[in-house]
């Protein structure tokens, strides 16, 4: 009797084992997985534009910011004393502009004038010249004469080359005048440096490595501290590269986060990576590097697949963190049939559940990948 038992129990267990061998492999097969997985977000640098002391600060450490809002001030009056300098030459400017306006048209007057002495003495000569033969003028009225009609030619000339000197002057291009141009445009480099006092959030997004108080000199482009933008989350899961057939873009994906496991999180397949940097020595600083986890046997190497988060059902309770470790499960769109030689040996309820499993792993249709 207990040897019947004993068999028994081996049968069933050795069936057991058989089942969840097989239903392992179904899993894996259609739901490649990995644990190697960390959630990142976009990290944007905050840095003055303008270099100054900080005057005020209006963030503390791991504050949620919204966009526009104010994080810190650079003292503004050396910037606001360069602007009002700018504007005051901008208004000497129009001035300078008015002032040669009126040169051009004094000069254009000496033309006019130049011009009409010019045509008399020309006419003079027309008259003269013709009374030399009949002696009713002397030699010395003709070459006289002909004197005044040079002369009045260089005064015409002259008065025309001071005109474009005048205009030169002023910088009229077309419609546009140089001189004022350039002085607007000083004027809103100032306008901006004063603006850029003014230090704003770009992003919605968390204050992190805060390291700026009030006083401290903050050198233009020097980077004060960073929020972490948190209007896109996104996955870096680092799959064997046995398991990328499995694996395309729009394919859904459950991911597990080891701060909150009794969560599941929801994400979307952007893409899968096409290069990776093979070397022991470190990154080349372009392409990623994914280090193996043993260096005595030769492993699968692991790509990593960009997985684009939705949104966290509990913002409040349960917040996504950068760099938070996660288990990222990709619902492959591949439908697989139960062999006919095991459905006898699957219980009714085993063969519904793995066609539930099936209908959720094909639920995803292709869709183009977001890139955060």
């Amino acid at each position: 009797m207990n040897r019947a038992a004993g068999r028994g129990f081996s049968i069933v267990m050795v069936a057991l084992a058989f089942v969840l061998s097989f239903l392992t492999w179904w899993e894996l097969d259609i739901r490649p997985r990995t644990d190697d997985a960390y959630l990142r977000a976009n990290i944007v640098g905050i840095a003055a534009n303008v270099s100054g002391y900080v005057t005020e600060l209006n963030v503390v450490d791991n504050q949620e910011v919204k966009v526009g809002d104010l994080l810190f001030r650079v003292d503004v009056r050396p910037y606001q004393a360069a602007l009002d300098l700018a504007v005051a030459n901008l208004g000497y400017v129009d001035l300078e502009i008015q002032a040669l306006e009126d040169v051009i048209r004094e000069k254009e007057a000496d033309l006019v004038a130049a011009e009409a002495r010019a045509e008399y003495n020309v006419s003079y000569l027309a008259r003269i010249e013709p009374l030399l033969p009949r002696q009713f003028v002397t030699p010395d009225q003709v070459d006289a004469a002909k004197r005044n009609v040079r002369a009045s030619e260089a005064e015409v000339a002259q008065a025309k080359a001071a005109i474009a000197s005048a205009k030169a002057n002023l910088g009229q291009i077309g419609d546009l005048n140089v001189r004022r141009m350039r002085a607007q445009a000083e004027v809103l480099e100032q306008q901006l440096n004063v603006g850029y006092c003014e230090v704003r959030s770009p992003v919605n997004g968390y204050v992190t490595n805060f390291n700026i108080s009030v006083g401290q000199f903050a050198q233009i482009g020097q980077q004060q501290f960073a929020l972490v933008d948190a209007s896109n989350w996104y996955l870096l899961a680092n799959y064997q590269e046995t398991d990328l057939r499995g694996i395309e873009p729009g394919m859904a994906v459950d991911v597990y986060l080891m701060a909150y496991p009794l969560t599941r999180f929801s994400g979307t397949v952007q893409g899968v990576s096409w290069a990776l940097y093979n070397s022991d020595q470190g990154s080349d600083g372009v392409l990623p590097t994914v280090s193996p986890t043993l260096d005595w046997v030769r492993l699968a190497q692991r790509f990593p697949v960009r997985i684009v988060m939705d949104p966290t059902p509990d913002p409040i309770k349960q917040p996504y963190r950068m760099g938070a470790t996660a288990t990222a499960i990709v619902c492959s769109r591949d439908k697989r049939e139960v062999p006919d030689i095991l459905k006898p040996l699957l219980p009714d309820a085993l063969e519904r559940w793995l066609d539930t499993l099936n209908t959720r792993a094909v639920r995803t249709p292709p869709s183009p990948g977001r890139t955060p």
